[in-house]
């Protein structure tokens, strides 16, 4: 199934076949496996791509960023990304910013302003060590933790200090429940008495199904000892090399993430690191070409083609089909035969209620075409997840999914055919 058709002149189109495969074949790969990860994720959660540090060199990174948005993710923690294509930018801090920190008395500007700006507290970090004191003496929490690691609080005091429209702690540098949730709530406690919505946690190591369910009962017990509406629905942000599989495990197990950030096994394409995509000649001077090999799937299809989506009655797609370029196009309501391109016994009569061309000229050149203008990422990622949307379960399933039909009419199969047997040469025996 053609993907692009280019039309001009022999060199000047061979020109183009290395720049073209390649920007096709990466685009496709990555947004391919950010749909994949956005289909066993579930609609609900959010899907961050933290992959930048990992990703085959910068342009592999930002590439990588905008198709992954492409294919259904949330948001990014590329910055350049976000800037150059209107991606949302997700994020925290890192391990490191958490280990820099000594102790609270590192923090020389200790003031915030409230969220409102009507006044000011003097001493935040006062504020941080009234609510830690508050938390570890409260009869729900006594025996839960002790004392807290100092550095790790006076880390997210000045994070929150710097962002308090977006503190999003990364809470495991030393211990996630005895420490880091502790030093994350009363920090956030601390914002939420001037006015400010914390924005929650990030866990990027341990069992982060048993962690996340402990960090969400905290934060449902810290809502109704001290009556702090919302506090119990913190986000939870999950991360620690996170792939499919480990999705789908998680979701088997049970857990309270809210979002998953995930990098090198998304930008990377761990799983398959290559598409196979291919350009072939199919027609010169307004003579169909063939390329036969003895590998069935290596054979080309001749010809200048249009493509063609028929839907049936229920909205779903039914088969793509390919016709000759002068072919009237399928019609509504209208009986097409459908036929597998190289298998003679696998046919079917079909009856479109909708159908929808898929190749438009972008690039008219100076054919006089109608030239369509290009949608902005976001529209293009809505149409993505639109029409994965419209597809049949089994065809989405993740394991022995139903291969989706690609055929041509009775006279383009035809055609196929005879220039084959014209093309191949006659064996002779002896």
């Amino acid at each position: 199934m053609p993907l692009l058709r280019v039309e001009g002149p022999v060199a000047l189109v061979q020109l183009l076949e290395t720049p073209f495969v390649n920007l096709t074949n990466y685009a496709s790969l990555v947004a391919t496996n950010a749909s994949r990860h956005r289909f066993v994720a579930g609609k609900s959660k959010a899907l961050l791509e933290f992959g930048l540090r990992r990703a085959q060199g910068p342009d592999g990174g930002i590439s990588a960023s905008k198709y992954c948005y492409l294919g259904g993710f949330d948001a990014t923690s590329n910055v350049e990304a976000g800037m150059l294509f209107g991606i949302p930018l997700r994020g925290t801090h890192s391990h490191a910013f958490v280990s820099s920190f000594m102790s609270l008395d590192e923090i020389a500007d200790k003031a915030l302003r409230s969220c409102s700006g009507s006044d000011t507290c003097e001493d935040f970090v006062k504020l941080v060590q009234a609510w830690l004191s508050k938390l570890q003496r409260t009869n729900s929490f006594r025996g839960v933790f002790g004392d807290t690691n100092q550095s790790e609080l006076a880390a997210f005091t000045s994070y929150a200090l710097a962002f308090p429209d977006n503190f999003l702690a990364l809470v495991d540098t030393y211990d996630v429940m005895r420490s880091g949730i502790p030093n994350f709530c009363a920090v956030a406690l601390a914002l939420s008495d001037l006015g400010y919505k914390p924005a929650g946690i990030r866990l990027d190591s341990g069992d982060l199904a048993y962690l996340s369910c402990e960090a969400r009962r905290f934060f449902c017990s810290v809502e109704k000892e001290f009556g702090v509406p919302g506090f119990g629905k913190m986000t939870i942000t999950a991360s620690n090399d996170l792939n499919e599989e480990t999705l789908d495990a998680l979701n088997k197990q049970g857990h309270e993430v809210d979002a998953f950030g995930i990098g090198t096994h998304l930008v990377t394409c761990y799983a398959q690191a290559a598409l196979g995509c291919v350009f072939k000649l199919v027609e010169i001077n307004k003579q169909p070409r063939i390329k036969l090999s003895e590998d069935v799937a290596k054979v080309s299809i001749p010809c200048k083609k249009r493509c063609y989506r028929l839907y049936g009655r229920e909205g779903y797609p039914l088969v793509d089909i390919m016709t000759g370029g002068n072919e009237p196009p399928p019609k509504v309501a209208e009986k097409i035969l459908c036929r597998h391109p190289f298998n003679e016994s696998k046919r079917a009569y079909v009856v479109p209620q909708r159908v929808e061309e898929l190749l438009k000229c972008y690039w008219p050149g100076s054919s006089g075409k109608a030239r369509e203008n290009l949608p902005p990422l976001k529209e293009i990622r809505s149409r993505c997840i639109q029409q994965l949307d419209q597809m049949r379960s089994d065809h989405m399933r993740r394991l022995n999914p139903t291969p989706y039909k690609v055929s041509v009419t009775a006279k383009l199969y035809d055609f196929i055919h005879f220039l084959w047997l014209n093309e191949a040469p006659v064996g002779e025996l002896e």
